[in-house]
């Protein structure tokens, strides 16, 4: 095993899978409370769009079984949530309490009440095979440690003829897009320091988004993990891109 194989990125570092596990459960421990602020100054509010989206694309209905992954606050939960009603359920998943605690008052203070909370890990998910007809991420696979094995269990817990949707920041196709959108980034660590305390944990964010494959190399790792028919749409010319994939049924 070779030393990047025995590594992990976090941003631009590389550390051990362990700590990079434990310095993201510090970043989102710090902002959580402030997190949805935060998207929504970092984003313009789009990020509350593109979860809409990203519900209205799911293919849910009335009594299906629906994960929301790396949830945290539970913004894309509540959305799904009245999309399979009442005789259906979403799972709120997140390793991270401190997201959970936030997601679960907010949760409740919408009456929201056929959404399960679960703290859990992607990479090794405490849910029986074949259990949900969508799995969603949003703006949440790049902080997983090793995302081809998480994708392996998103595979595993889908049901045959479901769907997985990644929802993630990604690569602008235009170099103005790119250097513009670069440089507001720029602003996120001082912004997050000013509204949340902790500057160095949008740094943290900036450098993941960075890092993280880009839109064909998802598009194969999700291939690589089982999905039929994975592709993508380019959101924002490509500063974020939406992901999809099917659990093929057996032969």
């Amino acid at each position: 095993m070779n030393e990047r194989e025995r590594t992990a990125d976090f941003g631009h570092e590389r550390v051990t899978p362990a700590e990079k596990q434990r310095r993201v459960e510090g970043v989102f421990r710090s902002v959580a409370d402030r997190y949805d602020l935060m998207n929504d100054l970092m984003s313009l509010g789009l990020h509350r769009v593109l979860k809409r989206m990203t519900a209205e694309t799911s293919g849910l209905r009335e009594g299906d079984r629906a994960l929301d992954l790396a949830g945290g606050t539970g913004d894309l939960a509540a959305l799904l949530a009245p999309i399979v009603g009442a005789s259906g359920f979403v799972a709120l998943a997140d390793i991270n309490a401190s997201m959970l605690e936030v997601g679960r008052d907010r949760l409740f203070d919408r009456g929201i009440t056929n959404v399960a909370l679960c703290q859990a890990d992607a990479e090794a998910l405490p849910f029986t095979d074949a259990t949900f007809d969508c799995i969603t991420i949003a703006f949440g696979l790049r902080n997983v440690t090793d995302k081809d094995r998480a994708l392996r269990e998103m595979h595993r817990v889908l049901v045959p003829g479901g769907r997985l949707l990644v929802l993630e920041f990604s690569k602008a196709e235009n170099p103005l897009v790119s250097a513009a959108y670069t440089a507001f980034q720029s602003l996120w660590p001082a912004v997050g320091k000013a509204v949340t305390g902790d500057g160095a944990a949008y740094r943290y964010l900036v450098d993941s988004i960075a890092v993280h494959p880009n839109q064909r190399a998802l598009k194969q790792m999700m291939t690589d993990a089982g999905f039929a028919d994975a592709d993508y749409d380019n959101l924002l010319n490509g500063i974020v891109a939406l992901h999809r994939g099917t659990r093929t049924a057996p032969a």
